[in-house]
This record gives structure tokens, sequence and C-alpha cells, in this order.
């Protein structure tokens, strides 16, 4: 076994997509790397080996979620680690280039690796002089590197050449360096498909396409053509993380609300979530209430669509864990939850409130009606319907407009294209159809070969 196995955990958030690490530094006390605010797993990691967190770590100022350092102080008394040019406004240990944090036995050496934001830093692990492994946030990931567009598009390609540095020194390490990144598969902070979330230095010059960029130009080209786009409140959080999240002395919970208060808060500006499956909304659901189902990418739709400032209500369904509601808006930065409808849809209709329903249906059900795919702009590249209007999940409130009468309305799978149904609706739209599958089953079923690229395809 190796220092990993023995030493380091992995606590992967396979809805951001992201990775945080617990480091048993073998004397009851643990680093923590790029933790978030939903600290529940690493908790119960520190908690089976009787660790207490000595150190809590930040490549960056994440923009995708809130840091758990500022919790991991209070709680366990952690010192904060963090870029000194990141100037947060809170107790922490700022470090710049070079500078080392004696671990107990292990040592922590900061490297500046700017290019995903302007204060990046790395982390490099020694044991005396042995170079164990890498903690490179933002910086080099599994075969890619994270988005460079997050600073506003008039600093994507500044910070993409920046980019291009910090992978050639991180590549300057030894082969048998341990990388460990902190975005991975599924992380909007552009990291493509796969299983791998870990590497080593030697892994990534023989298998990441931006290390075989011939020279800087190819490579700010190459990455800069991958970004795609991303949830709006990654805007919001870099700033919020900068001032240090509020400090959680209880754990949040979601109050039972009446028919009478979600009316109100309806009333007031509020928002009702519906977070049960797909075909328990189109069921029946709260006129106006938008569909998110309850899964690991809950958070990153309730951030892209609704905005942070109003209360959200939230219907439930039964046996639904009303903490992993809670705790995925936290992470986020969405603390104005001001509960759920006590008794779900049955109560709302016993006590006369009318209901909306939506047509879900599978492949070989769907009409020859005009399609729309609510996917990401490479999804639907990588193939789809024959003369489908492409218009992405994230754009559609501005886009509602456009979306055609009648239309039948797909993701992937159906729970995105109901989230879609749902915002149309809001919008006075009544008239569609979701898929209760994907693109792959409607072309099997309607005897079509999907298109690749833009062939045939409507923007």
């Amino acid at each position: 076994m190796g220092f990993a196995d023995d030493h380091l955990i992995p606590l992967v958030d396979e809805g951001l997509g992201n990775s945080a690490y617990l480091l048993d530094l073998g004397d009851g006390r643990a680093l923590a790397m790029d933790a978030s605010r939903d600290l529940r797993a690493l908790h119960q990691a520190a908690g089976r080996r009787r660790l207490s967190v000595a150190f809590a770590a930040d490549t960056h100022l994440h923009a995708d979620f809130l840091s758990g350092a500022v919790q991991l102080a209070h709680d366990h008394g952690a010192a904060v680690l963090a870029s000194a040019a990141g100037h947060r406004a809170f107790d922490h240990q700022g470090l710049t280039d070079g500078d080392e944090v004696d671990l107990g036995g292990l040592t922590l050496r900061a490297l500046a690796t700017p290019g995903h934001t302007d204060e990046h830093l790395s982390f490099l692990l020694l044991d005396g002089s042995h170079e164990l492994g890498v903690f490179t946030g933002g910086s080099l990931i599994v075969n890619s590197a994270a988005r460079t567009d997050l600073l506003g598009k008039e600093r994507t390609d500044e910070l993409a050449r920046a980019q291009y540095r910090s992978l050639k020194r991180l590549t300057a390490l030894p082969d048998e360096v341990a990388v460990w990144p902190t975005h991975g598969a599924g992380s909007f902070c552009s990291a493509p498909p796969g299983t791998e979330r870990t590497t080593t230095i030697g892994a990534q010059k023989q298998a990441n396409p931006l290390l075989a960029a011939p020279d800087e130009d190819a490579f700010v080209r190459q990455l800069v053509a991958s970004l795609g786009t991303y949830p709006a409140y990654f805007d919001r959080l870099a700033e919020t993380n900068r001032r240090g999240p509020t400090i959680l002395t209880t754990a949040p919970l979601l109050p039972a609300l009446s028919t009478a208060q979600i009316r109100a808060l309806l009333a007031a500006g509020g928002h009702v979530v519906d977070v049960r499956p797909a075909a328990d909304f189109a069921a029946g659901h709260i006129p106006g209430a938008l569909s998110i189902p309850l899964r690991e990418q809950f958070a990153t739709w309730l951030g892209w669509l609704l905005p942070d400032t109003a209360p959200l209500a939230f219907v439930t369904g039964d046996n639904q864990d009303l903490s992993e509601i809670v705790w995925q808006a936290y992470k986020i930065g969405y603390e104005r939850l001001a509960g759920r409808l006590a008794g779900g849809m049955s109560a709302w209709l016993a006590d006369g409130g009318q209901q909306n329903t939506t047509d879900y249906v599978p492949a070989d059900q769907a009409g020859n009606a005009p399609v729309l795919d609510i996917r990401q702009s490479a999804e639907h590249t990588a193939g789809h319907i024959p003369g489908a209007l492409h218009i992405e999940l994230g754009d559609l409130t501005d886009r509602a407009a456009d979306a055609p009468a009648g239309a039948i309305v797909h993701c992937g799978h159906g729970e995105r294209a109901m989230t879609a149904a749902s915002l149309l609706e809001r919008a006075g739209r009544n008239d569609l159809t979701v898929l209760d599958g994907g693109p792959d089953q409607y072309a099997a079923a309607h005897g079509l070969h999907l298109a690749d690229g833009t062939e045939n395809a409507r923007s």
C-alpha cells in the first residue's frame, strides 16, 4: 500500500464533481484540503479515525462551493492555510510561493499556480525532501486543466496563458508524484468526463491532451475552445469565500409550512421548488413550482436557475432526505430556506389548492412534434435528434419565447427536461410534453439516426 492508501482520504462530491481530501497526519490530527461547507462526509471520515482537523487549506477562492475552512477553524480550532493574494477577510495564514508549513513530520509547500484564479496555490506534500504528491485544486486536473474564464471574458486568454505556465511548472515534478485535484468529472470548472479523479505527473504527461499542445498559443486555443457555460451562482461565491461564509452553530433545518404559508410566500415573491421525482411532479404540482428533482446535481440547478435573495419553500415526497436539501443549498450559499410543505401535495389539494399536470411520455408514445433539446452544448453536439432546436437549460428563462409550440422537451433521462418544462410553464407555456428518456430512445422508437456536430440542428 502507498502513502495515499494509508493516509489520504478523498471525499468526492459527485454532484458538483469535486474532491476534498482528509490527510491523516498520524498523530490524531488531520489536514483538510478544499473542504466544502457541507462537512458531513469529512466529519464521518475524521470520526472513524478519531482525528481532529488541525489544518484547513484552500487552493483558491472557490466559485462552485462555499469553503468549509472557516467552519473547521470554529469547530476544531484548525489553522486556515490560503493564498495571501486572496486577501481573505478572516483569520488565516497567508502563504506565498515557496512558503512551507510544518504539519508535524510532513511539510506542505505552497506553489503559485495562477490560471483558474489569480491567487491559486497548489500544495506540494513532502516527507523530508521526498515529494509525495501535489494538491492541484483547479490547476492541473485529470486529462485537462480548469477553466480560465471565471474572472470575465476579457481576462480568459491572459489567465489561460498563466495556466499554461502553471502546468509547465507542475509537470516539472517527478513522474511518480501523485496529483490530487479538486475539480473532477462532473465539475463545471471544465473537467472532462471519466472515472479517474486522481493521477500522477507521469500519467498526465502521457494522457493529458492539453500537455500535448506544441506551444503556448496552441494550448490557449485548445483550452478556451473547450469552455462551456457554467452555473450563474459561480459569479457570487468567490467573494463570499473571500469574506468567509457564515459560521453555523447548529445544523440548519427545514420547518414544516402550512398551505397558507406557502401561498403567502408565493405572494411575497418567494419560490416553490418541487424536489420529487420527475414523474411525481408531472402527475400534479403547485402552479408555478420549479421542478428540480433531489439528486446529486440538485445544487447545480438550484444555483443556476433561482436567485439566492428570495425565500424558498420545498415540496417533498415520502422518505426524501430533508437534510440533503438543506446541505446542498447551504454549500452554494442558499440560506433563505423557509421550509417544506407539511403533508405534501395531498395537504395542498385537501386545502383547495389547484394543481397542474405535465405530459411525461416514453419515446414510443412521443408524437412527431417539434423537439426541444435543453442539454449542454457538448452533449447536443455529440449526438442529437435531427432538426431539434437546442437551447441550454440555463438559457431557457431568457429564451422561453423561442420554444416551439407543442414541443417535446428532452434531456438525457428526463429530470432536466422536467425542470425546463416547469420553467416554461412559469412563463405561460402549458402545451409541452416531456420525454421520459433521452435522444437515443427517441431515435430508436422513430427509426432515426442521431446527428452530430451542428448537422440538421437549429440553435
